[in-house]
């Protein structure tokens, strides 16, 4: 007999929430999409339409109220809220799936994973990006000893982005957690942890570019990892001309990869995983490129074919950590991790200096 779904409450339908986690929920086995919680109104009828059999609350507290028809809660609500929805959650019984950032500081970070501990319950980050395509071909490239030992690490998640859209993501308010740094930064520095481990050093530059931008809006970042990489990452709304996604250079040679993974993309324009055959399949014009001596733009190198992305392995992973106790695909330390290089970088920039870690 095939198992009961596990009863997920998605908190939020922003962004976040309609584009990403309901979709991916609903193309799991094992889970269902039972409530959604928002007091937009133009988002509930959202909601309904996509998810006709779904029930909606406009509030946090209704859905803690009925905690025991639940069996799952995820936080893809503003990034100041992550941590007391996140902490509610646990209080009422119920495992939880964060948005990164999973909180502010690190220190909050931990205090969650030790609540979580204490209470039995499983605590996880929603880190995407770890199955994007290109990461998983990287991931495989230096598992093989393709680019021979590792160097430097150049990542970039740029975009061109003229003018400020505005809300809770560009806020200059401390509070709000805004910005790129804690935004995209938050994917750039876990991949960079994943590869390579560890950070010992951390130097970083913040700008704030546009017009009536309040927040970081162009960031650079660079890491010293214990086993003597050095990562570059650079994350931007005000690059004109886009770089490279990535470019990693090692003993035997480098590999060099353009474009987004295509899976946000396409899950935006309502695509969604169980109804495509080639899911996160990427066109061969932009494989990557392998090689030495030479630039992958006028030919150098061999082209590498893509792995498909993979988000719904996430949530594929969640429901097997809970049926199963399977391993936590993102642990709350990890995401805590990732926020002392964050926090170090936020201080690098404000003083000017080497953060040492």
């Amino acid at each position: 007999m095939t198992a009961t779904p596990l009863r997920v409450g998605l908190i939020g339908y922003g962004l976040a929430g309609s584009v990403f986690h309901a979709p991916l929920i609903a193309a799991t086995e094992g889970l269902a999409l039972d409530a959604v919680v928002t007091a937009n109104p133009e988002r509930q009828g959202q909601a309904r339409a996509e998810f006709p059999d779904v029930r909606l609350a406009a509030t946090a507290e209704e859905l803690f109220d009925r905690a025991d028809e639940l069996d799952l809660v995820v936080v893809a609500s503003p990034n100041k809220t992550h941590v007391p929805l996140a902490t509610a959650a646990l209080e009422a019984g119920l495992p939880v799936v964060v948005d990164k950032p999973v909180a502010g500081t690190a220190a909050e970070a931990r205090q969650l994973a030790t609540l979580a501990e204490e209470r039995g319950l499983l605590l996880s980050v929603f880190q995407n990006r770890r199955w994007d395509n290109d990461f998983l071909t990287l991931r495989k490239l230096l598992a093989d000893g393709a680019l021979g030992d590792a160097w430097r690490f150049e990542s970039r998640f740029e975009r061109w982005r003229p003018k400020p859209k505005g809300g809770w993501r560009e806020s200059g308010d401390p509070a709000e957690i805004g910005g790129l740094l804690y935004d995209l930064g938050s994917h750039v520095v876990d991949q960079a942890l994943v590869l390579f481990g560890p950070v010992t050093e951390v130097y970083a530059e913040t700008d704030v570019r546009r017009p009536g931008a309040e927040a970081d809006d162009d960031t650079f970042l660079a890491l010293t990892h214990a086993n003597g990489v050095r990562s570059h990452l650079h994350v931007s709304a005000t690059t004109a001309q886009l770089g490279p996604r990535f470019r990693v250079l090692g003993s035997r040679a480098g590999y060099v990869k353009y474009g987004l993974d295509p899976q946000e993309a396409a899950l935006r324009e309502g695509s969604r995983p169980a109804a495509l055959a080639d899911w996160g399949a990427e066109d061969e014009s932009l494989w990557g490129r392998i090689g030495s001596g030479e630039s992958p733009l006028s030919g150098g190198g061999t082209p590498v074919p893509t792995l498909p992305g993979d988000y719904p392995a996430y949530y594929a992973a969640v429901a097997a950590a809970l049926r199963v106790a399977g391993p936590n695909p993102v642990t709350a330390l990890e995401a805590a991790a990732a926020l002392d290089v964050l926090e170090a970088a936020r201080r690098s920039a404000r003083d000017k200096v080497t953060v040492t870690l």
